[in-house]
């Protein structure tokens, strides 16, 4: 992946932190910044949800510096925030419904560690904090597509704990001055994303069940639509926002998609297309705290980042699909 920087300015003055840096999406934000030439990429993580073995595969590059550390800890994090120009905030406890089974310890990494994030890099003068959002903000409003200024009210507890994010980065930046910026991901799927454990994503799952010859299980009767979005795609958004001149684009909140709905009928008929079988899938009950459609508007981000999503839906399934089937053995791999 990324055969063309999504940035100009050079990356070799800057030294990165990115908290979740062994999960699926920090590192392949890794992955982009050793690629082309960061002068260090920090990693900070417990390895709840992210792998060591994700972080081996940059293994003794001289740029790399790997961080094991929770975000719960404030002390840990202001180690984590020395000499940092940019923090790339992926570091969370995702899933709606591990949210409602679990709804503290949600809250204390999600809030909690939010803040102690925010404190530390205001506390070590970090330049620009970008962090990961969620489109579950946008709770029961039925409006589509979904625009950045009208929300509605969470359904999960996973989304209160994302909409705090949010309040809590706009009063940062108002009251102490920070450069925040807060990026909306929706449904992001690409390599590296776990299909095992009681909370995987949907596209693992499905990728899986393709590979396996296993009818997946879908919630729901499979209409229901979602702005899923390649991994490459959220990270560009991460790399334009860390490195975004106009001072208009800083201090605000942008969705990160493609602009284009798919049904789960109609993501898995893909995946059975790519893959060559025939498999019908089976389904079950509404899962709670879910919507029943989703699709954004992108043209905020791309006006005031830049922001130009390059891969949509089958590419990115069918990219998914071929790293799926060649890394069976790294995907077994549980640590």
């Amino acid at each position: 992946m990324y055969d063309s920087p999504f940035h100009e300015q050079p990356l070799d003055n800057l030294t990165f932190l990115v908290t979740g840096g062994a999960g699926f999406i920090g590192s392949n934000i890794v992955e982009y910044l050793l690629k082309y030439g960061v002068k260090k990429v920090r990693t900070f993580d417990n390895y709840s949800n992210g792998f060591r073995k994700n972080l081996r595969l940059f293994e003794g590059h001289p740029n790399l510096e790997i961080l094991d550390g929770d975000i719960r800890d404030v002390e840990a994090c202001r180690r984590a925030c020395e000499g940092v120009d940019v923090v790339l905030h992926q570091a969370a406890l995702g899933s709606v419904p591990r949210s409602i089974n679990d709804p503290i310890t949600s809250n204390d990494v999600n809030v909690g560690g939010f803040v102690n994030m925010l404190v530390a890099a205001k506390d070590a003068g970090v330049k620009r904090f970008v962090y990961a959002a969620s489109s579950s903000t946008y709770g029961d409003s039925p409006h589509l597509p979904k625009v950045e200024d009208r929300i509605g009210k969470p359904l999960s507890p996973y989304a209160v704990t994302k909409y705090a994010n949010e309040l809590y980065a706009d009063v940062f930046g108002k009251t102490y001055g920070m450069e925040i910026i807060g990026l909306r991901y929706f449904n992001i799927f690409g390599p590296r994303q776990d299909p095992n454990g009681a909370y995987a994503a949907v596209i693992p799952l499905f990728i899986d069940a393709v590979l396996q010859g296993k009818a997946p299980r879908i919630n729901g009767d499979g209409g229901q639509t979602r702005d899923f979005t390649f991994v490459e795609n959220c990270v560009q958004a991460n790399i334009r926002a860390a490195l975004v001149q106009n001072p208009e684009a800083v201090n605000q909140v942008y969705n990160i998609a493609v602009a284009d709905r798919t049904s789960l009928n109609d993501l898995f008929n893909i995946l059975k297309e790519e893959a060559g079988v025939d498999i019908t899938p089976e389904y079950g009950p509404n899962r709670a705290g879910d919507i029943r459609d989703s699709l954004a508007d992108i043209s905020k981000a791309k006006n005031l980042l830049g922001y130009d999503p390059q891969v949509r839906i089958r590419e990115g399934l069918k990219k998914t699909l071929e790293w799926f089937k060649a890394n069976q053995e790294f995907i077994e791999e549980r640590n």
